[in-house]
């Protein structure tokens, strides 16, 4: 259903020393790159959503949607440790540090960050599986 997702930023570069190895992390391809966006996905799979970071195509600035938020899921809790940790490493901010969000359901383990532009990313699980 989604072709691709694209956020907006006011300093590319910095934008890719947070999203390159964040990517990275998640196992993604930069796919795309110029002077105005970069792309992540899977090089060879053309039906993998993309997810674009850019200056917007109007030339203004970029702004923040308040309740707009990114979510990538995953298999494995683990990875979102990571990924949270990798985030924080790399200029984002913190919005919900990893673990279990049982309101969202019994297995839903999460954590949420702000990347240098402010845009929300979630890293999310929603069948992790509890210790013990």
């Amino acid at each position: 259903m989604i072709g691709y997702t694209m956020i907006g930023t006011n300093n590319l570069p910095r934008a890719l020393r947070f999203y390159d190895p964040l990517m990275a992390g998640m196992g993604l391809d930069q796919c795309w790159r110029d002077e105005q966006s970069t792309s992540w996905g899977r090089r060879a799979d053309e039906n993998c959503p993309r997810f674009f970071v850019g200056y917007p195509f109007d030339g203004g600035a970029a702004t923040i949607g308040n309740g707009v938020m990114t979510a990538f899921r995953f298999d494995d809790a683990g990875i979102i440790d990571r990924l949270y940790e990798l985030a924080m490493k790399n200029g984002g901010s913190d919005e919900g540090a990893p673990g279990w969000r049982p309101q969202y359901g019994e297995g839903f383990y999460g954590a949420y960050v702000r990347d240098p532009d402010g845009n929300k990313l979630a890293f999310v699980c929603y069948d992790a599986k509890q210790p013990g």
